[in-house]
């Protein structure tokens, strides 16, 4: 159903529980290893997106390599 402005109304895209039960698959529960892991991230990790969210470093990496880079700007 169509209103007067001539938008679709929110009402006709609503689907039912069961349907979207059909397609939508809840996550899995991880294991208590992998809870910590994605929580709490190696130095060499934090390194990376340290170096990652800064342009000049992340650009110079691609060129000399991360360490080289990384030492550069952060060392």
């Amino acid at each position: 159903p169509k209103e007067p402005s001539g938008s679709i109304s929110t009402d006709s895209i609503k689907i039912k529980k069961e349907v979207a039960n059909a397609f939508v698959k809840r996550q899995k529960r991880s294991s208590l290893y992998e809870r910590y892991y994605e929580y709490y991230k190696s130095p060499m990790e934090q390194m990376h997106e340290r170096c990652e969210n800064y342009p000049p470093c992340d650009y110079l990496s691609d060129q000399i390599g991360f360490s080289l880079a990384y030492n550069r700007f952060f060392g």
